[in-house]
């Protein structure tokens, strides 16, 4: 287990040093562009170029805490695995893909960093090799594959510039050049793919076949937040072109509405909370479209606090009650594990935006923006109602694991016994109280006054207490059975099932691309191209070295009688 505890003093210490540097960068409006020479030979120039901001610093050492207490998490969690020190190596590796991505102003070393984020979590997905984990990681990796091209794409449009540093050409002379409307074009379909919007929503949920180690890390400040951070750096392109803005805000609307649905019909622990992290992505996104970069990545830094504890103290609960991720299974849990049910109410109310916690900060300006901003009434009501259906589903997982009587098989002895899982816990648990507030005094220091009518004032608070009765209202009386029963199963299942978007994607991948891809290889690199390429080279090579073998066997009297024979034909046709 020493592996365990070097990799977390070492991603803790990082952390500590990039978090004081990341103030210091804040106060003086520092940015630094490091480049370092790798290879130097003749006319050949290789160097690696990082760029150090407050930005990239904090979002960094938030990164790195946040892995160090999922190795701490993971020592108690996964600590009868055989395997444990590869899945620590793993977990390492993502990290290190992530701090690639971070640090870098530049296209080609955000793709080793892009590239290596879903290659290591195709790995971690199908960790407990299985059939659900086999079919999750395979549509995990397909979905990331799309974004991976688009970055590749991007970059050879960048050579029409000379450069791939984009650092470059963020102002307005460049932002009217129609090359880069394409970049930012690409660059959005790729952000949209890791940060699983419309239409390539379905990975996410299905990634919960991974270990909620794995869960705890990637939902809550790697993976999906790749995406985000990457429109974060472009934002002045995105809103410079205001048909891939308006694009992008209807979209990411539309996740954020969706995702809170099917929260509301899900029975599934990890997968309501996956559904958030798809819903609080979604707000992200439009967040950005708005122009709002520093709100979107103010609401990032304090996602990534309480999500990450939500999981670990889901991880609890699946944990003790043996496997068990049904919550009619579940109910009157905090008498029997208290520390965890505090972690979990608090990380929750921070989702729900419950005043003074972190996730109010964040969401209370963004909402308060949106009302000032001239947007029509379909953008207004999918923001207000999504944040309602956020509080809804969030208090009816409160009801259903906490309120409602036990319902279970049999009886489980419960017990927090474990150290390592609750000093984690105990970790992020602060941060998801003052990490709000303290970010806020940090990073929005120079906020403009919000000056709006009492009414609108109130309106965020008006639409959380709906929420919060709606969910427990619908958990205490289960109206959904009666939905089921009055449509005939067929809204239900529609709101549910994300809109049947993992139907359509897996049928799309299943039936469409990859047999079409299976076809084009058997008759194409295995029919045609065999027959008039290698094959075809082959046969003729041997078909000629049989017939050379053959004449060198035979007798150097033909040879010399044909040798006259030619040079006689040859005279003859001189003479003639």
């Amino acid at each position: 287990m020493s592996i365990c505890n070097l990799y977390m003093f070492i991603f803790l210490s990082i952390s500590m040093i990039s978090f004081m540097s990341g103030l210091y960068f804040l106060s003086l409006d520092l940015v630094y562009l490091v480049e370092w020479e790798l290879i130097n030979l003749n006319s050949f120039n290789l160097t690696f170029t990082m760029l150090f901001d407050f930005m990239s610093l904090l979002f960094m050492s938030l990164v790195l805490y946040i892995s160090s207490m999922v190795i701490l998490y993971s020592r108690g969690y996964m600590g009868s695995d055989k395997n444990i020190s590869r899945f620590i190596m793993l977990v390492v590796m993502f990290v290190v893909s992530m701090m690639f991505l971070i640090i870098s102003p530049n296209l080609v070393s955000i793709l080793l960093g892009w590239d290596g984020l879903g290659l290591v979590s195709f790995v971690l997905v199908i960790y407990y090799q299985n059939i659900k984990s086999y079919n999750a990681g395979m549509l995990t990796v397909l979905s990331n594959r799309i974004g991976d091209v688009m970055i590749l794409l991007s970059i050879s449009w960048m050579l029409n510039f000379g450069s791939w540093n984009y650092i470059f050409y963020l102002n307005e002379l460049f932002s009217l050049n129609e090359f880069l409307k394409v970049i930012i074009m690409l660059l959005m379909i790729a952000a949209m793919t890791k940060s699983a919007q419309i239409p390539f929503s379905s990975w996410l949920p299905a990634a919960m076949a991974a270990p909620t180690p794995v869960s705890s890390l990637v939902h809550s400040s790697t993976l999906v937040t790749a995406g985000v951070y990457l429109l974060i750096r472009f934002n002045e392109l995105l809103i410079s072109n205001l048909n891939y803005s308006i694009l992008l805000l209807l979209i990411g609307s539309l996740t954020m509405f969706m995702s809170g649905l099917g929260a509301n019909f899900e029975m599934d622990l990890k997968k309501i909370i996956a559904l958030s992290t798809l819903s609080q992505l979604g707000l992200m996104m439009s967040t950005l479209s708005l122009g709002l970069s520093m709100l979107a990545f103010f609401h990032l830094l304090t996602h990534a606090m309480f999500k990450a504890m939500l999981f670990m103290c889901a991880g609890v609960y699946i944990h003790n009650m043996k496997n068990n991720q049904d919550l009619r299974k579940t109910g009157s849990i905090s008498f029997l594990l208290p520390f965890t049910t505090i972690c979990f109410l608090f990380s929750n109310l921070a989702l729900c935006g419950f005043p003074f916690l972190t996730g109010f900060y964040s969401k209370d300006l963004i909402l308060e923006m949106v009302l000032m901003s001239d947007l029509n009434y379909l953008i207004f009501l999918l923001y207000f109602i999504s944040t309602g259906l956020t509080v809804s589903y969030s208090f009816r997982l409160i009801y259903y694991m906490f309120i409602k009587n036990y319902s279970g098989m049999n009886l489980i002895i419960m017990s927090e016994n474990n150290l390592y899982l609750y000093m984690s816990m105990l970790g992020l648990v602060l941060f998801s109280i003052f990490g709000g507030s303290m970010l806020m005094w940090l990073m929005l220091k120079n906020v403009n006054m919000i000056y709006l009518p009492i009414f609108m004032k109130n309106l965020t608070l008006v639409v959380v207490i709906s929420g919060a009765y709606l969910g427990y209202e619908l958990s205490k009386f289960n109206i959904t059975l009666n939905i089921m029963f009055f449509f005939k199963n067929y809204l239900l299942s529609f709101l549910g099932s994300m809109w049947f978007m993992p139907y359509i994607t897996l049928n799309l991948f299943n039936k469409s691309i990859l047999n079409w891809g299976y076809k084009y290889l058997k008759l194409m690199d295995h029919g045609w191209s065999e027959f008039f390429g290698g094959q075809f080279i082959m046969t003729t090579l041997m078909e000629n070295s049989k017939n050379m073998q053959s004449m060198l066997l035979n007798s150097m009297k033909i040879y010399f009688l044909f040798t006259i024979f030619l040079l006689m034909i040859f005279v003859m046709i001189i003479m003639y």
